[in-house]
């Protein structure tokens, strides 16, 4: 087992990335905190992890703010001891025409950046002391390649591009304490916000979301939320021990189209 003895920290991961990630982490022999807004798919989130084989919290809280992430963050070590792996992931879309948003209001750029950005700053923050106090730690923060093409809007790009260049930087400070710090970068992805089932979209609708997709990326399909759990995963774990500051960029293609 690649994650055995070790403590993570999941956000979002009620859904999606997050949720298959979890799922993962436990099967690797992590014990799992999610850290979610959502209580009945956090829940659920649990229960897969212990289904797995392994042990599972929840902390629901907005990880965007300095008092939920710090709780995420002191739950991790006060229910298993210690804090091994960060995954940021939670983050939120950008809704509307994605061909208009260089105007978009002020409260979605605030809301976008919060969200998808400040909460790895915010998230990493108290972490990284619990993992210097454990002799290192990994970190493993959810981009997109909406920060490398124009696809997603506006300020969800500049949130993604946030999380890359924030990566890059505070890798290079904590390299020498052995905290390493890399970046996942998905694709079009089948997830449940992507399809639109968390925003009450029909089984058909889902799948011509992801028909749409499928026709835009060179494999002919979109991805999966587990291919994105596996890049973590090898992230996450010591067999990624030399590689800090690093994009993995999971896309069937698309980027290179």
């Amino acid at each position: 087992m690649r994650l055995q003895g070790k403590v993570a920290i999941v956000t979002g991961g009620s859904s999606g990335f997050g949720r298959a990630t979890a799922i993962r982490f436990a099967e690797e022999g992590a014990k799992v905190v999610v850290a979610d807004l959502d209580e009945e798919w956090g829940k659920a989130s649990v229960s897969d992890i212990e289904k797995a084989g392994s042990e599972g919290a929840l902390v629901l809280g907005d990880i965007s703010t300095a008092e939920g992430a710090q709780r995420a963050v002191r739950s991790a070590v006060e229910q298993f001891g210690a804090l091994d792996v960060l995954v940021n992931n939670a983050g939120i879309a950008q809704r509307g025409d994605p061909m208009d948003t260089w105007d978009t209001s002020e409260e979605t750029w605030d809301r976008l950046l919060r969200v998808n950005l400040k909460s790895v700053f915010l998230c990493s923050k108290f972490a990284i002391p619990q993992m210097l106090e454990r002799g290192g730690g990994s970190i493993v923060n959810v981009a997109s390649i909406a920060a490398s093409c124009s696809v997603g809007g506006s300020a969800y790009g500049a949130a993604k591009g946030g999380i890359l260049s924030y990566s890059r930087q505070v890798s290079r400070e904590l390299a020498p304490r052995n905290v390493r710090i890399n970046s996942v970068s998905p694709g079009y992805m089948r997830t449940p916000m992507s399809t639109g089932e968390r925003s009450g979209a029909t089984p058909e609708e889902q799948e011509k979301a992801m028909e749409r997709f499928g026709a835009l990326v060179p494999m002919a399909r979109a991805g999966r939320d587990l291919d994105i759990a596996e890049a973590i995963v090898y992230l996450a774990c010591d067999e990624s021990r030399y590689v800090t500051g690093q994009e993995i960029v999971v896309d069937g293609g698309y980027l290179v189209r």
